[in-house]
């Protein structure tokens, strides 16, 4: 039976910034699962790693987890040239693809909060900028009453969200940034993503009106790719990231 190991109170640590000696990062979260977060996580370590930066990633908890492995913290090393163990990169990775509370409970595994912020803290003091991809959504819960939000805030992590284009968008990123708000956790910005290919007419008018309505929130727009292509280098306003994630 999964159960909350600790509680993981943040830890003092000097103000740094981005451009700085160390410890700023973000964590990627997203509308729903499967709306392009690693797509968008690698698009912008590649770019932060162009501009000299010192750039560390974790995916802590993977869920659906086959015989190749955790593929979106591989995805993650790879853009990150890092040499680091995989386990490192990511501490749990489980078969079953569902929630991480569900599919630890379906494994037998008890989930450490503690180990994971451990890891995750010693990568952010150690590394210019550290990017966190969460699993699912803000409120998925990674064991009884603790979700991806409290991870966050606990990291005291600035939140990179992910948006699908399609219909829906406006509610669900709505939805995600109030929540995100309600817990007092700040926003470096919203990425659309394109994932599931071109838009009908109606869905790229909705996404007009998300544009409108989040204005210079929005810090990159992912379009529809090849399988096995990557984002234009332009395709996120990282030097806006920098600056909302010191």
């Amino acid at each position: 039976m999964t159960h909350l190991s600790a509680r993981g109170e943040p830890q003092a640590r000097e103000k740094r910034n981005a451009r700085g000696v160390s410890g700023a990062g973000c964590f990627v979260t997203g509308t729903d699962t499967g709306v392009g977060k690693t797509l968008v996580g690698c698009a912008i370590v590649r770019a932060l790693r162009a501009r000299g930066l010192d750039v560390a990633v974790r995916k802590p908890i993977e869920t659906g987890v086959g015989a190749d492995g955790p593929l979106d913290a591989q995805a993650l090393r790879e853009a990150a040239g890092s040499r680091e163990p995989l386990d490192a990169i990511c501490p749990v990775a489980l078969p079953l693809p569902a929630a991480p509370s569900v599919a630890a409970v379906e494994a037998g595994h008890d989930v450490s909060i503690e180990r994971v912020l451990t890891n995750l803290r010693a990568a952010i003091a150690a590394h210019t900028f550290t990017l966190v991809e969460g699993a699912g959504g803000l409120l998925v819960p990674i064991a009884a009453g603790y979700t991806m939000a409290d991870l966050a805030r606990d990291l005291a992590l600035p939140l990179v969200v992910v948006a699908r284009a399609r219909l829906g968008t406006l509610n669900h990123t709505h939805l995600t940034l109030d929540a995100a708000r309600a817990r007092g956790l700040r926003i470096a910005g919203v990425v659309i993503s394109h994932g599931d290919g071109a838009l009908s007419a109606a869905d790229a008018k909705n996404l007009a009106w998300l544009r409108s309505e989040l204005g210079t929130l929005i810090v990159g727009e992912i379009p529809p790719l090849a399988p096995g292509a990557t984002p234009a280098a332009d395709a996120i306003d990282v030097e806006t990231l920098l600056g909302r994630c010191g």
